[in-house]
């Protein structure tokens, strides 16, 4: 059997991957005293490579007895980079030095370059690089495009363009690691300008070319770039592959046109797992958890094992939605497929869990991860704050300190949010230190939370303090300023820090004149009220919400203009019927001891929430000031027929930097004796100083 014969049926089974086959021929050429033969051999190791049998094509080479051919070490030099065995592609190299005769030529390069970049070996490849200056091989432009490919996939951006530049020829596919660098580098503007430099020079662009080129206009979420590129496509008759498909339906999906990227996604005719992917990832980030679901469900049926980022994405969704039967049914199917959840399907599951109310989930998915992140403990701050468990916040933020993580800007901003929510002002004022050891002081969010810590927490001149320093006065820090003032009776000092934010670019929106009203209200400052109500609809064209009704008619009330308070709620057809706005002036009848209108107003509330027990304490009340006794008992009987009870009232201090809250009654405390025993000692003595104040009376009247 002569050479030529071997060689063929040795072709034949590296296309069809025999191994049977191609063993026995292998047999037969060492049989044949063959084992030498340059071309066999090199086809030899092309076999066992095809067969992913590494060692076997090793043994092949290192059995020829005088490897003095080039072209052999190259062939190898190819199949190790290809199959990213890249240390044994160097070590090979290394080898090739032992024999001076044999000279590495341009076929070498690109293999050991692609070795070089994959094994992350930036200073090999500069020596290299040096090398090849002097030989001049990098006038051929495959050597030089392998050069600017491997700085790139070391992350040697800078060289990989300047090395682009100074290329006196370039083909296809530096066009591209260029392209994919800047990409890479966060300029997907530049990559932009790549691109049309490169159409400009006569290079048809690739489905690499076209991939990267998507992705940069789902960066920039640049619709019109994106399908001036799609219209090319179609105009040229490109089969979309999985890349190119995935990165058209990312970018649609990026750039809000859902119907378009779905529209993609069902002309691909192989979805691979990151097709998939992008067109959940698409209805994720408008929160439509249902077609997320079912579309995961149509991937399971066809096959595609979803991946972490396909779970993830889903749980987004059903975040953003609340939708918490379809976050469980997820959470259902990793638990039945053991799945191994990783810290960001961990994080998601929290902020599910949060986001539709189910705090013991959530601690539960928290107290199970192996390994928490930063992101881990932020979540669960600023959930604890979004469902109003201020103190759940402060202890995990207390937990996560101790266990050695440093906080970062969401984490300061989360929880000083709980400490607003608290009026906890010695603890803001530690995370004031902990921010200003941070160095975070000029970070505009978290100045703008400590901002309105201060002011919430009744601090007026402190918040002055943070506003004043701040490089930058957005729209929030002056309104958070002027809510400083006008809760905390400086409403003067609110309607000129307001009148400052005018002159100012900053435009008010309707927080800033719920914060306005809010202080005339408190100032009592009633035609000025009446006046930035008027400013606000006309002047800013802004459309009172049910706050801003709210404000006017507490600020009414509060002046006893309670009847031109009632008009306008009668005025107005969607406030009309407001529970909480009728109860505004309910509690301003009574403060003015209107006792006909309040009665009105009453019944109205009682028609409709037969059940508030405040609204025939209020009333009872009312009766009691005006001495009409038998409307107090009527009142009080319906109450205890109706079985309705008023709320326990909760109160908290804060002592030594721990926040300690109590109820009516409360009793759970551990020091909960020794406090109702310093209460009774207290209330004997208040008794005792009433009596001697009552003695006292008596006897100055009788001198009298």
């Amino acid at each position: 059997m002569d050479t030529v014969k071997l060689l063929s049926l040795l072709k034949t089974c590296i296309v069809s991957k025999s191994l049977v086959k191609g063993k026995l021929i292998h047999q037969k050429i060492i049989t044949l005293g063959l084992h030498n033969n340059i071309a066999l051999c090199k086809d030899l190791i092309s076999f066992y490579f095809s067969c992913n049998l590494h060692r076997s094509a090793d043994l092949v080479f290192k059995t020829i007895h005088n490897p003095q051919d080039i072209s052999l070490w190259n062939g190898l030099l190819a199949a190790y980079a290809k199959n990213f065995m890249f240390f044994e592609a160097l070590v090979l190299f290394q080898r090739l030095w032992k024999y001076p005769y044999l000279k590495p030529n341009t076929f070498t390069y690109p293999s050991l370059l692609k070795a070089c970049g994959g094994f992350g070996s930036v200073g090999y490849g500069k020596m290299i690089h040096t090398h090849l200056l002097k030989v001049g091989f990098l006038s051929d432009v495959v050597v030089a495009s392998s050069l600017v490919g491997m700085y790139a996939k070391c992350n040697m951006f800078e060289h990989a363009t300047r090395l682009f530049e100074e290329m006196p020829e370039r083909d296809v596919a530096c066009w591209n690691t260029v392209i994919s660098c800047y990409y890479q580098y966060g300029k997907a503007e530049k990559a932009l300008e790549l691109f049309a430099k490169m159409r400009d020079a006569g290079f048809e662009p690739n489905s690499v070319t076209l991939t990267v080129v998507i992705s940069s206009c789902a960066r920039l979420i640049d619709l019109e770039r994106g399908k001036e590129i799609h219209r090319e496509l179609v105009k040229k008759g490109l089969v979309l592959d999985g890349f190119l498909g995935s990165a058209l339906v990312d970018m649609y999906g990026k750039c809000g046109c859902i119907e378009m990227a779905r529209e993609v996604f069902e002309q691909i005719p192989e979805k691979s797992v990151v097709t998939w992917n992008a067109m959940i990832a698409g209805y994720s980030s408008i929160g439509n958890s249902k077609s997320c679901v079912e579309l995961f469900k149509r991937m399971n049926m066809e096959g595609i094992k979803p991946s972490l980022t396909t779970l993830s994405s889903i749980l987004v969704a059903c975040s953003i939605s609340a939708q918490l039967h379809y976050g469980k049914s997820i959470h259902g199917y990793m638990v039945r497929n053991m799945i191994e959840t990783d810290t960001f399907v961990n994080n998601s599951l929290i902020d599910l869990y949060f986001k539709c109310g189910n705090v013991h989930s959530a601690e539960n998915i928290f107290k199970m991860m192996p390994t928490k992140d930063l992101v881990s403990w932020n979540v669960m701050i600023s959930g604890y704050v979004s469902v109003g468990q201020c103190f759940g916040a402060l202890g995990i933020h207390e937990n996560m300190i101790k266990a050695g993580v440093n906080p970062d800007a969401v984490t300061f901003t989360s929880v000083l949010a709980a400490c607003s929510q608290l009026a906890a002002l010695e603890k803001g004022k530690e995370i004031h230190n902990s921010i200003t050891e941070s160095k975070l002081e000029r970070n505009e969010v978290v100045m703008g939370a400590l901002l309105d810590m201060y002011a919430k927490c009744g601090a007026v001149d402190e918040a002055f303090k943070i506003f004043s320093k701040l490089p930058q006065r957005d729209l929030l820090s002056w309104t958070s300023m002027i809510t400083a003032y006008g809760s905390h009776g400086e409403a003067l000092h609110a309607l000129k820090l307001f009148g400052k934010m005018q002159e100012s670019s900053v435009n008010p929106d309707g927080v800033t004149f719920l914060a306005v009203l809010s202080a005339c209200s408190h100032g009592g400052l009633v035609d000025e009220g009446c006046f930035y109500f008027k400013q606000m609809t006309g002047e800013h064209g802004i459309k009172p919400q049910l706050e801003h009704y709210s404000c006017l008619i507490d600020l009414l009330g509060r002046a006893g203009r309670l009847h031109e308070a009632y008009e306008i709620l009668q005025s107005t057809p969607e406030i009309r019927e407001d529970v909480e706005l009728l109860s505004t002036l309910f509690s301003a009848c009574r403060l003015h001891r209107c006792l006909e209108l309040g009665e009105k107003i009453a019944e109205l509330l009682i028609e409709k929430d037969p059940n508030a027990s405040s609204t025939y304490i209020i009333l009872s009340n009312m009766y009691a000031s005006a001495k009409k006794w038998n409307n107090v008992r009527k009142v009080r009987l319906m109450m205890k027929e109706l079985g309705l009870k008023k709320n326990p009232g909760c109160s908290w201090i804060e002592v030594d930097q721990k926040i300690q809250p109590f109820f009516v009654e409360d009793k759970s405390h551990p020091q909960a004796k020794i406090m109702y025993d310093c209460l009774s000692s207290l209330n004997n003595y208040i008794e005792k100083d009433d009596m001697m104040a009552a003695l006292e009376s008596s006897i100055v009247e009788g001198v009298v």
